[in-house]
């Protein structure tokens, strides 16, 4: 973030300047959640998503499912600077980073490629694939959760411990005119089936701006997000009159009562997930909210930033 700041104060639009501060993480080959060196699906094959929104113009660039190229935000502002679309998903995705300019390159890691042995040493304790035991109904697909965004897998007694992440990076923007911004970028849920998109990506879910109110976004468990619109809701619960911690809040307590599947909860019947909510109003106002306690989130206000505890529902000792 202090990248975008300094960027935006020497006159890049807070936009750009956003993406230019997520291009920092998504280069970083040690975060796993993020671009290069992200954990790859179910075939080692790193897919990334991300997704841009403007709040002046109201509009979306986005991109799912994107392999090869790691700056996953920069493209998706791409595809809102150059096209009539919103979103472009797979083979389309590559070819038009291809053809607007982006290097083409493998995303694993050593770190990465270890990380999927690991998981593939485990397969049947940690594949996405549900059993017959964990389908819900016939309709069951969602696919396995762990414990916390950037939490690990636990292996079986005596395996090597199985890195796991579905962390995702969200900024959202406010600049000197009163105009809104939001970038969200993720490499999504490790080891995940091919061709899985979750919630950054989508308009309404990942994130979500309406200039005349505020903007809104999510990390943690994608599927949760998706099915409850999070980011749209929270940028309603703003409208409505809430505080954006309030806001924040009110989605997480509506994505936790959703909640119903045995799988996805722990013992006391909480979901055995994290999803975090961070929200900024029109006026500069921020809040952030996570299911379970231990989670931050940041903020940057010129050239002054700090880390702030993010609210929760659920103590760690309850």
């Amino acid at each position: 973030m202090r990248l975008a700041v300094e960027l935006y104060g020497k006159g890049t639009p807070l936009l750009r300047a956003i993406v230019a501060g997520t291009a920092l993480v998504e280069d970083d080959p040690d975060e796993f959640s993020v671009g290069f060196g992200g954990l790859p699906n179910e075939d080692c094959v790193v897919e990334l998503d991300a997704a841009v929104m403007d709040g002046p113009g109201h509009r979306v660039g986005a991109v799912a499912g994107l392999r090869g190229f790691r700056h996953a935000a920069s493209v998706a502002l791409e595809v809102l600077a150059r096209t009539d679309h919103a979103l472009l998903v797979g083979t389309g995705a590559d070819k038009f980073a291809r053809l607007v300019g982006f290097f083409e390159e493998n995303l694993l890691t050593p770190k990465s490629r270890e990380a999927w042995l690991a998981w593939k040493a485990q397969l049947s304790e940690r594949d996405a694939w549900l059993s017959d035991t964990d389908r819900a109904t016939d309709f069951g697909t969602a696919l396995w959760a762990g414990k916390a965004e950037g939490g690990r897998g636990v292996g079986p007694a005596g395996a090597p411990t199985v890195p796991f992440t579905f962390g995702t990076i969200h900024t959202s923007g406010l600049d000197a005119e009163g105009n809104l911004f939001a970038v969200t970028s993720t490499s999504g849920l490790s080891y995940k089936l091919a061709g899985r998109v979750g919630d950054t990506p989508i308009a309404g879910a990942g994130l979500y701006v309406d200039n005349a109110v505020g903007s809104a976004g999510a990390t943690g468990r994608g599927e949760a997000v998706l099915q409850s619109c999070g980011g749209f809701a929270a940028v309603a619960q703003m409208d409505s009159g809430k505080t954006p911690e309030e806001a924040c809040l009110a989605v997480l307590k509506k994505i936790v009562e959703r909640t119903r599947e045995k799988r996805l909860l722990n013992s006391k019947g909480r979901p055995n997930f994290n999803v975090t909510m961070y929200a900024l109003r029109k006026d500069g106002l921020t809040g952030s909210a996570s299911i379970h306690e231990g989670y931050q989130h940041a903020v940057q206000r010129e050239a002054h930033g700090e880390l702030r505890p993010s609210a929760f529902l659920f103590a760690k000792d309850e």
